[in-house]
């Protein structure tokens, strides 16, 4: 879920007629001076961070005048608040409340459909108010065709004891609720506490929406940049590895950064996994050999090679880690040679020089580990593939004997890296396109597919063309790969990028296939 801040909730709710306190948010304590001089009364200062209990970590002040708004400002700008760094403050009235509620939409997934809230006390968590307030609690599950509508409101707030015009105006502010997280399609969707003021006025004090992942690109005056319910501001790498994702339908992506600024022999582990529930239990493996994770990442749901190998680009980036390890459900049904030559050639561009376990267990499981093991004596490190029957533990034992087996082997494998990038790896000289000792094609994610002819007419065993996933490729007359459909076509997604014309090209033929693959953001 993609988390909106207070000031941007309260924008959403202004805009279905809720009532919100008077204010604008603010990034310099001279903003916040100058909006509370326009504000004209006390006001509050309010961090601007996706957690809870903003107040007992000095994350929300009172200010009397613009001055001391400016001062409040000051001391809360930078703050880090488990983990986020506040950037922004929310400079806005101080209301008198009379009475406080508790209203919310979240959506149900058991029952498959929203499911309105309403107490009658407010101020903190539902599930505190439920347990204290049993009877001061009332929900019901909404029709998604026909709406909440206002009967349905009333008969809530009446529930819980609330009669009269107060009840018919907190069933008008239930409907508006329900129409904003419709609207937007939020997860969730909570005023807590609304105020009701000592002149009559319902006011929502505090936010929380959430909407939807899969909704965002349909809401983009929203300005989410990434569409993950985080407890801080993204890091550089999970907006580009977002950026990947939202770029590339084909199986999923899901990036975290669990660490930055962290050094060589700290024990931070690259982690890759695939499939949900076969990822924690890897995850937890290594951490039972009491190592840390750099990353959590999942690519399943059969993405293709190339979204695999921008993955593991992506973790190599996030800092000295001191092994990669990769393991997953084990019952995948994609061919996982997939993934192993994205793993391949992500490994072998950046010469990696860390041990690697890759468990990759299910369809056609051999051929992924003969081309993962291929990788020894072509990189520093040491890789070793595994298969389904080797469990998460046994494999992240072996990757915690390959580190400490490298630990003493430093200085002789930085001595392998330079050997290894002097020989018949050393990257050669991209040449033009329409140069005629070439011939390239663009794919559906901005790579290019290029083939050195003067290479290819010494392979004998053309194995781009046996090992091509869609058969685009063929012979013309010289005995040299061609597309057999247009380069249009290939564009479009005909090329799904399997990696076989370079990754098959390199192991059994004679490597004149090269595929570069973009990753907007990252330096080369």
């Amino acid at each position: 879920m993609a988390r909106l801040h207070e000031y941007q909730g309260k924008a959403l709710l202004k805009q279905f007629k809720v009532t919100v306190p008077q204010g604008r948010v603010a990034s310099t304590p001279d903003e916040a001076r100058i909006i509370a001089g326009e504000i004209g009364k006390p006001v509050m200062v309010k961090a601007q961070a996706w957690i809870t209990g903003r107040a007992s970590v000095g994350g929300i002040r009172k200010a009397a005048t613009p001055d001391e708004a400016a001062e409040a400002a000051r001391a809360i700008l930078g703050l880090k608040m488990k983990g986020f760094t506040v950037e922004h403050v929310l400079v806005e009235e101080q209301i008198a409340i009379d009475r406080e509620f508790y209203a919310g939409v979240i959506v149900d997934d058991r029952a498959q459909a929203p499911l309105v809230m309403f107490a009658s006390v407010g101020g903190t968590g539902i599930e505190d108010i439920a347990r204290e307030h049993p009877d001061r609690v009332a929900s019901t599950h909404v029709d998604i065709e026909f709406g909440l509508q206002d009967y349905q409101a009333r008969d809530l707030v009446r529930k819980t004891g609330i009669g009269g015009t107060l009840q018919r105006d907190l069933g008008g502010l239930l409907v508006q609720l329900y129409d904003v997280a419709r609207t937007y399609e939020a997860r969730a969707a909570e005023i807590n506490p609304l105020a009701l003021t000592a002149d009559g006025k319902l006011v929502a004090a505090d936010c929380r929406i959430t909407v939807d992942d899969y909704a965002v690109f349909r809401h983009k005056d929203l300005g989410i940049a990434i569409a993950r319910e985080y407890d801080r501001p993204p890091t550089k790498l999970e907006k580009i590895a977002y950026d990947v994702e939202a770029g590339d339908y084909r199986g999923t992506f899901y990036f975290i950064q669990m660490a930055e600024d962290f050094e060589k022999g700290q024990g931070y582990i690259g982690f890759h996994g695939a499939g949900g529930g076969g990822s924690m239990m890897s995850m937890d493996a290594v951490l039972r050999q009491g190592y840390k994770l750099a990353t959590f990442v999942d690519t399943s749901g059969n993405p293709p090679a190339s979204k695999v190998y921008r993955a593991a680009k992506i973790i190599l980036a996030t800092g000295p880690i001191d092994g990669y390890f990769g393991s997953g459900s084990g019952v995948a049904s994609q061919e996982q040679f997939y993934s192993a030559r994205g793993l391949f050639k992500a490994f072998l561009e950046a010469q990696l020089d860390v041990p690697a376990v890759i468990r990759l267990g299910g369809n056609a499981e051999d051929k992924a580990v003969e081309i993962l093991e291929a990788l020894n004596g072509r990189i520093p490190a040491k890789v070793e593939g595994y298969k389904k029957d080797d469990s998460p533990d046994f494999c992240a034992a072996r990757l915690d004997a390959l580190i400490q087996e490298a630990r003493g082997k430093r200085q002789e494998a930085r001595g392998k890296k330079q050997g290894a990038r002097s020989t018949n790896h050393e990257p050669r000289t991209a040449q033009p396109p329409n140069h005629p000792t070439t011939y390239s094609f663009e794919t559906v994610t901005g790579g290019r597919v290029t083939f050195d002819y003067t290479v290819c007419a010494t392979c004998d065993s053309k194995a781009c063309i046996k090992a091509c996933a869609r058969q685009i490729l063929t012979l013309n007359d010289a005995g040299l790969p061609v597309l057999n459909i247009t380069p249009e076509a290939a564009k479009k997604g005909q090329c799904v990028e399997c990696l076989a014309c370079e990754v098959d090209c390199l192991l059994y033929g004679a490597g004149g296939g090269k595929i570069e693959l973009p990753i907007p953001g990252m330096e080369r």
